[in-house]
């Protein structure tokens, strides 16, 4: 059994190809998503055509009432503080969101899933799977 982090690009992606959950993650996973990714998915649906609306908001809809998220408490704060510190000594910027997802997933000893992996590059303390090959 694997604790999994699943970050805004994996979800995106499984929607897209129209995969279910199930497709891509094994039966014996603990799976979790970070309170910022349901965000990140209702720019999403907010900046979607009358076309495409419903159907973003559909998978929305299933994720929260599917997956547990995970809440930016102290114990998330203090991790994305550690890592801000570190990109910025290192010189090296990351995306807001992206930085807080590897915290949520730091805090709570998750391996992070994503479709863009190499925006997780290098962080400390942060475990990333491609589910691209």
């Amino acid at each position: 059994m694997s604790r999994l982090l699943l970050d805004t690009t994996f979800l995106v992606d499984a929607d897209r190809s129209k995969a279910t959950l199930d497709d891509l993650i094994a039966d014996d996973d603990e799976v979790a998503i970070a309170a910022i990714t349901i965000a990140e998915l209702l720019v999403g649906v907010l900046l979607a055509d009358e076309a495409h609306r419903a159907n973003r908001q559909q998978f929305v809809d299933e994720v929260s009432d599917t997956i547990p998220i995970i809440d930016y408490d102290a114990t998330v704060a203090a991790a994305h503080a550690d890592l801000l510190v570190f990109v910025r000594r290192q010189g090296r910027p990351r995306g807001a969101h992206d930085l807080i997802i590897a915290a949520t997933a730091n805090a709570t000893q998750r391996e992070l899933v994503s479709a863009d992996s190499s925006a997780y590059e290098d962080l400390p303390g942060v475990t990333v799977r491609s589910h691209r090959p």
